[in-house]
């Protein structure tokens, strides 16, 4: 009878390890054969989602937007000017072509930037020409190929979030 209860008391000590979420190594077995999450936090159908390549980055194309040589519109033409470049910059984003954008804050040569989700400047180059305030000469662009956090692929999503009054 006492090795009966004490083959019953190892059976439910052994059913309890079994229980546990931690795997069990067994002396013997190697550790690294048990999967591990990274202690980064890295999240791969994030990373895939956001094309990020293995070290989070993604390909962009930066844009500066310059003054351009036809800036002696009316104030009312320049408003209107303004106010398509404004919606075609709501327009390239709702399309998912354009990542970031936003007005520098001095009254410099430089006016604002804009970030392109293409591969290439002669993408870019395209989707610049959509802008009115370009197609008037008001503004211009420089181009360059970037490299920056896959991350920013989710600001218009936040943007959206954080948002009380459209432009």
């Amino acid at each position: 009878m006492r090795i009966l209860l004490n083959n019953l008391i190892l059976i439910g000590f052994l059913s309890l390890l079994s229980c546990n979420s931690e795997p069990t190594i067994l002396p013997g077995e190697q550790e690294a054969s048990i999967p591990k999450p990274p202690e980064n936090g890295y999240d791969k159908a994030l990373a895939e989602q956001l094309q990020a390549d293995d070290y989070g980055m993604h390909q962009y194309v930066m844009a500066f937007l310059k003054a351009g040589p036809n800036r002696d519109q009316s104030p009312e033409e320049a408003e209107k000017l303004q106010r398509a470049h404004l919606d075609n910059i709501n327009k390239l984003a709702e399309d998912g072509k354009l990542v970031l954008a936003g007005p520098f804050m001095d009254d410099g040569e430089v006016r604002g930037i804009y970030v392109f989700d293409v591969k290439t400047i002669q993408e870019a180059e395209e989707l610049t020409q959509t802008d009115p305030a370009i197609q008037a000469g008001r503004l211009t662009m420089e181009l360059h190929p970037w490299y920056g956090s896959a991350a920013l692929m989710q600001v218009n999503e936040v943007h959206k979030k954080i948002t009380k009054t459209d432009i």
